[in-house]
């Protein structure tokens, strides 16, 4: 496990934890946890969310969220979120983030058009 482990999520095939002390995540196999990859992301990742197809890592201390492809980690994209994203979840069609600096806010993520909008 990395330094100071935080989010985790479940792709139907492997547990995914986000390693805040490590600015990556780890792949495992649940089956025994053994290590199937360790992916770099933004700085200090912190939750987790699977949509079907991808992972996505909100990244608290780059004030990003990073997508990367489930089936092998490969990075899609990191998005910009505004301050401190500190959580993150797909409602089927979109990715949310909360985030908490200054004014607080909710952050849309398109997932089919990679692009992002605030509420």
């Amino acid at each position: 496990m990395g330094k100071n482990p935080v989010g985790v999520t479940f792709d139907g095939s492997f547990i995914w934890v986000a390693n805040q002390g490590s600015d990556n995540v780890m792949r495992l196999r649940p089956s025994d946890g053994q290590v199937m990859g360790t992916f770099p992301v933004g700085s200090k990742p912190q939750f987790v969310a699977f949509d079907g197809t991808n992972v996505w890592i909100t990244n608290q201390g780059s004030n990003s969220v990073t997508k990367l492809r489930a089936c092998d980690g490969e990075v899609l994209g990191t998005f910009p979120t505004g301050g401190l994203p500190v959580g993150i979840a797909f409602d089927g069609a979109n990715v949310w983030t909360a985030n908490t600096h200054h004014t607080p806010s909710l952050v849309h993520v398109v997932v089919s058009h990679e692009s992002r909008g605030s509420r």
